[in-house]
């Protein structure tokens, strides 16, 4: 637990948690660890594990928060402290937040990001990536941004660049994938399926360190709707977490035997997805997620500027 990060996270199957008057102790296979409770505010049990009831009692009656998830990062549920609802402490800051702000800063490390790894995928590849105008449309965008008035026209400029992108993207992958760009319903290519299976665990990752810090997941910026905080977090994280992996397994591992196409959908063999779900483990870097999340609460509480955060650890 980082000393700034007032959460902590048990994953995997088969720990024991149990508790002491001054720490937190962890059983697991590898061995048993120990975190002072007064550093602790939000436990967050993601997975299946054997929890010691005095430690529930004990936990809550320190006012430390347990939330429960499955192992994907689906919230499951969450204890209080009697009495105690911090998130309706940080609710009305989500509510009243300086959006247009905020979308502006989301957008312009989101594409930033995408940038940054377009031209690294470029350097790799034959042929070049881009079409003649398009860098200097992206590097236009990225100027237009903080002159956009409305909140709309953030939005909208940003969808535009991400359907770039992923156009771009489908360049340096072999044609026979059929990959042309991001379809998020009927995924009838392995790259769609790919990304798909990659941003799930990234949102569930998210999830998770969102609720840990008490804010509300679903009032979003840039994204409206049920989850819309976790993807405006998640967004300039893609391109280095998932879609780098995703281009480099598409493009060196994957064969037509690992896939199957039908009317409607296609269908990656079991084999594929669990060595998929492995390489995310390893991209997906939640201490980057985790100081995200906190650094977006820090700026909400004390009236910060907000910084983005992302390529291993350079600040927008």
């Amino acid at each position: 637990m980082s000393s700034k990060i007032p959460w902590f996270l048990v994953s995997g199957f088969g720990a024991h948690i149990k508790s002491s008057p001054t720490k937190l102790i962890v059983l697991q296979k590898d061995g048993s660890k120990e975190y002072s409770i007064d550093r602790l505010k939000h436990l967050l049990i993601v997975g299946g594990h054997t929890l010691h009831t005095s430690t529930v009692n004990h936990l809550l009656r320190q006012g430390i928060y347990i939330s429960f998830f499955e192992a994907d990062g689906t919230p499951v549920g969450i204890l209080r402290p009697y009495g105690d609802d911090a998130q309706s402490l940080l609710r009305p800051l989500q509510m009243d937040a300086h959006r247009h702000k905020y979308a502006v800063m989301l957008s312009e490390g989101s594409i930033k990001s995408r940038l940054f790894f377009l031209q690294k995928l470029e350097d790799s590849v034959k042929n070049p990536l881009f079409y003649e105008g398009e860098l200097q449309v992206i590097q236009n965008a990225l100027d237009e941004l903080e002159y956009l008035i409305k909140l709309d026209e953030v939005r909208r400029l940003h969808r535009l660049i991400s359907d770039m992108y992923y156009e771009i993207i489908s360049r340096a992958l072999p044609s026979e994938l059929g990959f042309k760009q991001r379809k998020i319903r009927l995924q009838r290519d392995p790259v769609n399926a790919m990304l798909s299976i990659g941003y799930a665990m990234l949102y569930g990752n998210c999830s998770v360190s969102i609720l840990g810090c008490h804010l509300d997941p679903d009032i979003g910026i840039l994204h409206e709707g049920q989850g819309g905080l976790v993807q405006d977090i998640i967004e300039p994280q893609k391109a280095s977490m998932i879609d780098s992996p995703v281009i480099s397994f598409a493009s060196e591992k994957l064969t037509s035997d690992d896939y199957e196409i039908s009317a409607d959908r296609c269908l990656l063999s079991n084999e594929v997805v669990q060595q998929l779900i492995n390489v995310f483990k390893k991209s997906i870097q939640t201490d980057r997620i985790d100081q995200q999340v906190y650094l977006f609460s820090e700026a909400l509480q004390n009236h910060e500027e907000f910084k983005v955060l992302y390529e291993a650890g350079y600040f927008l």
